[in-house]
């Protein structure tokens, strides 16, 4: 009995001699630290309730994942910050201010214009922005005309950003992803369910099942029907959209 007292003093010591972090001790406060993918904490589910409060509607778990970084990386393009996905200690006082004055501070920068004229095809090929198209959809174009005229590849861009070829949704995401608004290259499926529902002010996505394709400021970027050739092109002739799902993202 004395061997088994004293085994389990032992044990409640070595338990009280553990160290204490930091983040154990205490809460840690909304600002405090830089937050980033991965993290988890009370100031991460702060953070996703202050997003919401100002007008980016965001899951509260408590925990950094992917769909959290996708809010703040929309919360960053509605600022005019940069894209990187990341609340820094600069960002959070910002956030916090906003939510401390109801999103007042918000509402110069989450108004998207509507076009005032669209993209024009230039004799390259290659689209050319509207004056006053938000950073985004500036974004979208430049990345799509990198590959304007590479060769049509099944499975292109999906492998690899930087191809030597591109399907229709490898073309799609390669474009989003000059924007930040993909994190990595989407199917047609995926396209179905990707952004909110409906037209977009500024950008569109149809997909089906078997293809998809977008349209930026009036102009489709598409790897077919075009008349001539396959791969990504830009085009001023629409074609039908029976069967597809149209989608658009969130703010654009």
């Amino acid at each position: 009995m004395s061997r088994c007292r004293t085994l389990c003093a032992g044990l409640l010591l070595a338990v009280f001699a553990l160290p204490v972090t930091t983040a154990d001790a205490r809460r840690i406060t909304f600002g405090e630290r830089d937050l980033r993918q991965g993290m988890r904490g009370t100031d991460v589910r702060v953070l996703q309730d202050f997003l919401t409060k100002a007008g980016v509607k965001t899951s509260v778990d408590g925990q950094y994942g992917p769909k959290t970084t996708s809010r703040v990386r929309l919360w960053e393009r509605r600022n005019s910050l940069p894209v990187n996905g990341r609340m820094t200690r600069e960002d959070a006082a910002t956030l916090r201010g906003q939510v401390a004055t109801g999103g007042a501070g918000l509402q110069q920068t989450t108004t998207v214009a509507a076009p005032t004229g669209a993209a024009t095809l230039g004799p390259d090929g290659k689209a050319i922005a509207p004056a006053g198209a938000p950073p985004e959809v500036v974004a979208i174009i430049a990345a799509a005309n990198e590959i304007v005229g590479k060769p049509y590849k099944y499975g292109g861009g999906h492998g690899d950003w930087d191809d030597s070829g591109y399907d229709c949704s490898g073309a799609e995401s390669y474009a989003l992803n000059g924007a930040g608004l993909v994190s990595r290259p989407l199917n047609s499926t995926e396209f179905m369910s990707w952004g909110e529902p409906g037209e977009g002010q500024w950008v569109t996505s149809y997909a089906h099942g078997g293809h998809s394709f977008l349209v930026v400021a009036g102009l489709r970027f598409d790897t077919g029907y075009h008349g001539g050739g396959s791969g990504p092109r830009w085009s001023e002739k629409m074609r039908p959209a029976d069967g597809f799902t149209v989608r658009h993202p969130e703010g654009l």
